[in-house]
């Protein structure tokens, strides 16, 4: 019962990796470096793309607040003259029409104000978008070495399940001359099953980054296969970096902390704008009459002012007040995130460096010689079964917990870049 349990979920884990196999292929396979992948991220992304429009509004904002405001010309005119029995009557012999010309002047510069309003409105939305850019580059760079290293577990799967699945015909046609016993070939068809099906699993979390990284790349036709060059060792210029410097960097690079602190600007922009509203703005015209004033042909000079007797703008003032302070309150919270956020992604660096430092960068190909010395004394019968089998495990345990001290450690990095606003530590 157990032999054939097991022999149907091999099957059903072979099944499994030929249709995941057959999925890929369906697919476009494309090899990508980190820096194609960042170019066709910078053109195609729509999220970025949708982003930057905002700063094109923006500016047309600003042009618009630029802007003088148009002049108002009225026309009054006889609509009909019953001592003449005319309608429309304008003539000069005895018609009447009004014409005024008025312009709003505003006062306690107003319009200067909206210009530095819209201005600042710009920074922001610049702002926005770059910090939206920091973070899905983040995404993409994280996505991109995340694929790698799994492609190199999923690799090193399939160059054990390639060994094993010969030995495994080999026993087979062993077992049926009665050389080895049918519980030896059951445990090697065994072992070779549950590779099988631990490697369809590391192919579903692949999917899952691929579908990320379709997504930010804006192509779902594409299957991507990172290509990059690993640093070799522990990285030098670590050692030379101090936090102190670090967080200075992230407050001249952070786009979040520099939207904070344009917010905060725009906050008292905003109130010496509300101040300014609350002067009326003065209203000069001219009128020519023809013949309904005091004397015919009459000119005249208008001015006019709203008094400020009930609405001096009291509310939007004190909002803009509160504005400030709570922009103020949201700087400083947005100050301690940025240093929380370095001084956690750098140690953290810290702690990866020091646990990769302790691989041997050979180590890694010495395993892959051995793998293939190992199955050879194993089909001569110079090693047992059980020492076969814990070789197969500490080998693929050897390759999944390098590949994931290797993967932390640029996660790490790339965390840290994240958090100081730029590319501190270049790898590639």
């Amino acid at each position: 019962m157990n032999r054939t349990t097991a022999l149907l979920k091999g099957c059903a884990g072979f099944l499994v990796v030929l249709l995941t196999t057959t999925a890929v292929h369906a697919q476009d396979t494309l090899r990508i470096t980190l820096q194609q992948a960042e170019e066709q991220f910078l053109q195609k992304n729509l999220s970025l793309l949708a982003e930057k429009y905002n700063i094109d509004m923006a500016r047309a904002d600003v042009i618009q607040a630029r802007l003088y405001d148009n002049p108002t010309i009225t026309f009054s005119a006889n609509l009909y003259d019953p001592e003449h029995k005319k309608v429309f009557n304008v003539s000069n012999q005895n018609g009447q029409y009004d014409i005024a010309v008025t312009q709003v002047i505003q006062l306690a510069g107003k319009r200067n104000k909206q210009v530095k309003l819209a201005e600042t409105s710009t920074s922001l939305a610049e702002n926005r978008f770059f910090d939206l850019m920091r973070t899905l580059r983040l995404t993409l760079r994280s996505d991109f070495y995340e694929a790698y290293f799994l492609q190199r577990s999923i690799d090193a799967y399939q160059l054990q399940i390639s060994s094993l699945e010969k030995l495994a015909v080999t026993y087979q046609e062993l077992q049926a001359k009665g050389v080895v016993t049918l519980k030896d070939a059951v445990r090697i068809k065994s072992l070779l099953y549950n590779l099988r099906a631990e490697r369809t699993a590391l192919i579903n979390n692949m999917h899952d980054i691929q579908a990320e990284l379709q997504l930010l790349l804006q192509n779902n036709q594409a299957w991507y296969i990172p290509v990059a060059d690993m640093p070799q060792g522990s990285l030098p210029a670590l050692k030379s970096i101090a936090l102190r410097d670090l967080i200075d960097t992230a407050y001249n690079n952070r786009a979040d902390l520099k939207l904070a602190q344009n917010s905060l600007v725009y906050s008292q922009q905003n109130l010496q704008l509300q101040k300014a509203l609350a002067v009326p703005n003065l209203t000069l015209g001219a009128e020519f009459d023809k013949r309904g004033s005091f004397v015919d042909n009459a000119s005249f000079l208008t001015m006019a002012i709203d008094l400020p007797f009930f609405n001096r703008n009291q509310g939007n003032i004190k909002s803009a007040k509160s504005g400030i302070e709570q922009s103020k309150v949201l700087l400083q919270q947005q100050t301690t995130t940025v240093e929380n956020e370095v001084q956690t992604a750098y140690n953290k660096l810290l702690n990866s460096e020091k646990i990769v430092s302790t691989i041997d960068s050979s180590f890694q190909g010495d395993y892959n010689k051995l793998l293939q010395s190992v199955t050879d004394n194993f089909t001569k019968r110079n090693i047992s079964l059980l020492e076969f089998i814990d070789f197969f495990d500490s080998y693929k345990e050897n390759v999944l917990h390098t590949n994931d001290m290797l993967n932390d450690r640029m996660q790490a990095i790339e965390r840290l870049n994240f958090a100081v606003g730029k590319n501190y530590i270049h790898i590639n």
